[in-house]
């Protein structure tokens, strides 16, 4: 099951597209989903749950909190749809762009993914243009 809730004035567009879409990237990584939700919030909520479980006292875009058994996805994933905003503008990408990226990418490190060396960065990116295509094609 897959949840979306919003802690801010967002609403997400064709969440059962969305869904799908994840859930064909889940089954594409050889794992089965579980439960998982989505958090769309600020940067002050999102900073606060920066400091209060990972004490990082910066601003970011994403937080997974990772509680998967085995090769079943369960989480939650806490999104900042400000950061998501200025990370688009910065880049220079389409706001739903950016937000499909970083909600897969929030997922991909419940697979396994990680991005602390160039290398794992550097497949996780591999990983998340592979899964947008996907939903390109829906």
């Amino acid at each position: 099951m897959i949840d979306f809730f919003s802690e801010t004035d967002f609403d997400l567009s064709k969440p059962d597209v969305i869904t799908a879409w994840i859930l064909e990237t889940i089954i594409n990584e050889k794992h089965e989903l579980g439960e998982v939700s989505f958090i769309f919030c600020d940067d002050a909520y999102l900073h606060k749950l920066n400091i209060q479980f990972l004490d990082h006292d910066t601003l970011t875009d994403v937080i997974s909190f990772d509680n998967s058994l085995g090769i079943q996805i369960h989480g939650e994933i806490y999104i900042s749809i400000e950061r998501v905003r200025e990370n688009a503008r910065a880049f220079s990408e389409s706001f739903n762009e950016e937000l499909h990226r970083v909600m897969i990418h929030g997922i991909l490190h419940f697979c396994g993914y990680k991005d602390k060396t160039t290398e794992e960065e550097r497949l996780m990116r591999d990983k998340e243009n592979n899964a947008l295509e996907l939903l390109g094609k829906r």
